[in-house]
């Protein structure tokens, strides 16, 4: 396996690049930040990216990787691009092992499909890697699951809004919800929570996915586990969307964020706690 390390990719130019290599042969394309800056506020609806992006994309043949290489010096003569020889392993089997099974609460597992859940009695969430954000080991979907399996979920309408994987959405329909929406802007994510949703065996009356303009009913309880910036553009959506004395938990929010959306919904929400992991918080609101 050989890799192209890319330097010196300007962010306006990291698309065309990246569509470059996979026309080229590239099994996979990685972007990473040159100086690991976060991305902590991207705009609803886009996919940011960092100011100098450097790119690692694996090809499979030196025929393939000397071919990308030659068209970035001729195209993107800038660019530093430099062959680098991998060592010989099971790369698809590299990545899966880091993907255990996760213990939530008292009764809540997320397990890969290729392992045996650690308690077949508990509550197991079949989740694999795939298209769209979410398999529970990012803190914020930690806290996020936590908090639903402790929660009185029976005969509860549930939206998740913004449901990347559908991990949470999936995981209060097993809890008891009576239905849950499954909601994202990204068609990718639409399509990663259907088939998470197939594959945990549940049905369109159990959970719906779709996109946010066919919500209509409002739930008993809403769960968001997004960013502060688009929290507070979704404070008056949200107050729509759940019913009087609902529950609204929020997360994806930093420690020092949390005065700041603590505020911005006080007119709307009542605050009834918080947690946190690591640097991340989540809160529970009523309506």
């Amino acid at each position: 396996m050989l890799q192209l390390k890319i330097e010196q990719c300007l962010r306006d130019e990291a698309d065309r690049i990246s569509d470059l290599l996979e026309e080229r042969g590239a099994v996979s394309v990685t972007l990473t930040d040159r100086y690991d800056s976060p991305i902590l506020e991207p705009e609803i609806g886009t996919t940011p990216l960092w100011f100098d992006v450097v790119i690692h994309a694996l090809f499979e043949g030196s025929q393939e990787a000397n071919l990308a290489q030659n068209d970035l010096a001729k195209d993107y003569p800038h660019l530093n691009a430099i062959i680098e020889e991998l060592p010989e392993q099971d790369w698809e089997r590299v990545c899966l092992a880091d993907f255990v099974p996760q213990k939530f609460g008292k009764r809540l597992w997320i397990c890969p499909s290729w392992l045996t859940p650690p308690e077949p009695t508990a509550i197991n969430l079949t989740l694999d890697p795939g298209l769209a954000f979410g398999t529970g080991t990012h803190p914020t979907t930690a806290l996020c699951l936590t908090w639903l399996e402790q929660a009185s979920l029976s005969n509860k309408r549930v939206i998740d809004y913004g449901c990347g994987s559908g991990v949470l959405a999936i995981a209060a329909s097993m809890l008891g919800a009576s239905h849950v929406d499954a909601v994202d802007l990204d068609e990718q994510a639409l399509i990663a929570t259907r088939s998470n949703a197939i594959n945990n065996h549940l049905s369109t009356d159990e959970l719906s996915v779709t996109m946010p303009h066919a919500l209509h009913a409002p739930v008993d309880l809403l769960i968001a586990n997004i960013l502060l910036k688009p929290l507070l553009q979704l404070k008056s959506e949200f107050r729509r969307l759940l019913k009087p004395g609902g529950v609204l938990v929020v997360s994806g929010i930093l420690n020092d964020q949390t005065a700041e959306l603590r505020s911005a919904y006080q007119d709307d929400f009542v605050y009834q706690s918080s947690s946190s992991q690591e640097e991340w918080s989540l809160m529970v609101f009523s309506g």
